[in-house]
């Protein structure tokens, strides 16, 4: 099974970009994006539900074209819901969380922390709650796969320019605390677990050519807990496809939908 994580910057944009063409060869088993920038009312029918991929969409109700994101399976979920029950953080459209029996998925596209660092604030406290109501699953026995773009570079290795970047939002101390808090809760960065390699990125800013230069950040991951960490056998970045300013990252398990 093969789950990809991808923020494509506009479901629209991507589509136009080849994004139906790249899912139609790639055919991942799961596909979660982020930053739809859309309501379903507002797309295709084969944006909505490609071919062969059930769907489930969670959109931001205050602002158009900001936020959301959607998941897309060969197999129905047992269950898929939206938010986490509090409305401050369910009204932007950042969370779906699928349940596959083995384990549940979710999708979250974490807060960006804004010009001038306006929104770090409202991020932390995402972070906070969104990983409190993570907790009270695994209290409940369920194993978990949070996948998504997190928007913040955990350690040195993960972005190229690290001291530069000290007092930019996704590299902020107290930022690289939480991804700290993360792991000691138990979560497991997949990617980590089978490289090591440095300049493994997965956005890159629009500006100064800096993708062509390699100048990027890892901010997109997947964390699984212990248990279904037993059965992913391989964690990569699709560093050479294009269609958005982040490229898909993939987790492979060894199990069936």
């Amino acid at each position: 099974m093969r789950i990809i994580s991808w923020n494509v910057n506009g479901i629209r944009a991507a589509k136009r970009k080849g994004f139906l063409d790249w899912l139609s060869e790639e055919q991942p088993d799961i596909l979660c994006i982020q930053e739809t920038k859309a309501h379903p009312e507002q797309l295709d029918q084969d944006l909505i539900e490609p071919p062969g991929y059930f769907s489930t969409f969670h959109s931001c109700s205050i602002k158009k074209g900001y936020s959301g994101v959607a998941t897309f399976s060969k197999v129905a979920p047992e269950t898929a819901t939206v938010g986490f029950g509090i409305e401050e953080f369910d009204q932007e459209g950042r969370v779906v969380c699928s349940d596959f029996g083995e384990f549940m998925l979710f999708n979250v596209y974490f807060p960006n922390g804004g010009q001038e660092n306006k929104r770090v604030p409202y991020k932390m406290r995402f972070f906070e709650a969104f990983f409190e109501h993570c907790q009270q699953l695994r209290e409940q026995g369920k194993e978990l796969i949070i996948c998504g773009d997190y928007n913040i570079a955990h350690k040195e290795i993960d972005l190229a320019r690290p001291k530069q970047n000290v007092k930019t939002t996704g590299f902020l101390p107290e930022e690289r605390a939480q991804m700290d808090e993360i792991v000691n809760m138990g979560y497991i960065d997949t990617f980590r677990e089978f490289n090591q390699d440095p300049e493994m990125y997965s956005w890159w800013s629009y500006q100064s050519a800096a993708r062509e230069r390699n100048v990027g950040w890892r901010i997109d991951y997947h964390f699984a807990t212990p248990g279904i960490m037993e059965d992913i056998v391989h964690a990569d970045i699709h560093m050479a496809t294009m269609g958005s300013d982040h490229c898909p990252v993939s987790i492979d398990l060894d199990l069936e939908l």
